[in-house]
């Protein structure tokens, strides 16, 4: 009985991933500077994921002036680690790490998956050219 449940608990899990295929846009949140580093006012995001299950994420991402329709692809490495169940504020039932690349350097994407069917992009990069910005993406719009 406790095998079978834990079957029906793990194939729920997956589905659920597979249930965020597709497109999610949204707009950049967070009004204190340190929020909105190398980033515009009103900057906008949109995440394409063509396949995800819990060993990965792949798909295409655009971020208005950072980004135009880049491959996105989940570090395998981190996908093998701890990493993968990283968790902080609002806990997210996936997180996923992954490396895009942009004009001026690579930006660092973490993308996290919540239960209320939402995702959250935080962009990120140190240096010369240095980013922070979280977006707030939902579903189709």
């Amino acid at each position: 009985m406790r095998a079978a449940l834990c079957l029906l608990v793990a194939l729920a899990a997956c589905n659920d991933l597979r249930d965020f295929q597709g497109e999610w846009s949204g707009s950049r949140i967070g009004e204190a500077p340190p929020l909105k580093v190398g980033i515009a006012d009103g900057a906008h995001a949109v995440l394409s994921i063509d396949s995800i299950d819990k060993h990965g994420l792949a798909g295409r991402l655009t971020i208005d002036g950072v980004v135009s329709d880049a491959e996105v692809a989940s570090l395998p490495g981190a996908e093998a680690d701890a990493l993968a169940t990283m968790s902080f504020s609002g806990a997210p039932m996936r997180v996923y790490l992954a490396f895009v690349d942009a004009p001026d350097g690579e930006v660092m994407v973490i993308i996290a998956l919540y239960d209320s069917r939402r995702v959250e992009i935080r962009a990120l990069r140190g240096g010369a050219t240095p980013l922070y910005a979280i977006f707030a993406l939902s579903e189709g719009s």
